[in-house]
């Protein structure tokens, strides 16, 4: 049996706020720092010992990532940058208040903005002052302007199968650090979950999810590295972003 753990980055300064994040650059808050030393501390107490890591090149995935495996104690490992794993851009609402939007737009629609498979943000403009046009990260890259789950999907698998798969298929225990719509896809991808149904999965941010997979990599089974309530109580939090209140 294989083992591979994905992990959301901790609570962002924007996800505090509320704010639509996508591909801005924004560090984690106190708390986020805590969730990822408390991931760290959860994986070392379950002996998980990796022997590489990717994250997406945005430092609150990055930030959680170092946070986690100092706890561990396993700064030593290999990490591997990959921009495919960044968070879905979420085009000119970048930098938006989501509760703002649903009193405009309406709950529905910030819901399908936010979960939604084939539902693509506005476009953000060139000018726009969060838009990553300039940036000279992302040189060489073709920059989305706005982007739906099922692009997240079609960038994701292609990097889980020539990345991942091959270091599976040696036996390797992985860590993945990312954003939550970035991993939703590879659930999905891996749980063969249809849109209908992807929309309902919530990730919360800072508690270690730990899949199982055969020889062929299919799923065995999955689990959250947190109680009953802690665990339902961080899912509460991410599904109510973007309400009415």
């Amino acid at each position: 049996m294989l083992k591979i753990v994905f992990l959301r980055h901790g609570e962002s300064t924007w996800n505090k706020k509320g704010l639509f994040t996508g591909w801005v650059d924004v560090g984690l808050t106190p708390q986020g720092e805590r969730e990822a030393r408390q991931s760290g501390i959860e994986l070392k107490k379950r002996h998980f010992v990796f022997d590489l890591a990717f994250t997406s090149v945005l430092r609150r995935a990055t930030k959680t990532l170092q946070l986690t495996l100092q706890a561990m104690k396993q700064t030593k490992i290999p990490v591997k940058t990959d921009w495919r794993l960044n968070e879905r851009h979420y085009g000119n609402l970048q930098g938006l208040n989501k509760q703002a939007m649903a009193k405009k737009f309406g709950e529905q629609q910030v819901l399908l903005w936010r979960r939604g498979y084939n539902i693509r943000p506005p476009k953000i403009s060139f000018d726009n002052k969060y838009s990553q046009a300039h940036s000279p990260r992302y040189h060489g890259i073709n920059i989305p302007q706005t982007e739906s789950l099922k692009d997240v999907v079609a960038r994701v698998v292609p990097f889980w199968k020539t990345e991942v798969t091959p270091l599976l298929k040696q036996k390797k225990t992985i860590l993945i650090s990312a954003s939550g719509n970035s991993l939703r896809a590879i659930i999905k991808y891996l749980d063969k979950i249809s849109p209908q149904q992807i929309i309902n999965e919530n990730i919360p941010t800072g508690i270690p999810l730990v899949y199982e997979l055969n020889e062929n990599l299919k799923p065995i089974r999955h689990y959250y590295l947190a109680d009953k309530k802690t665990l339902k109580a961080a899912i509460d939090k991410i599904k109510n972003q973007g309400k009415n209140k």
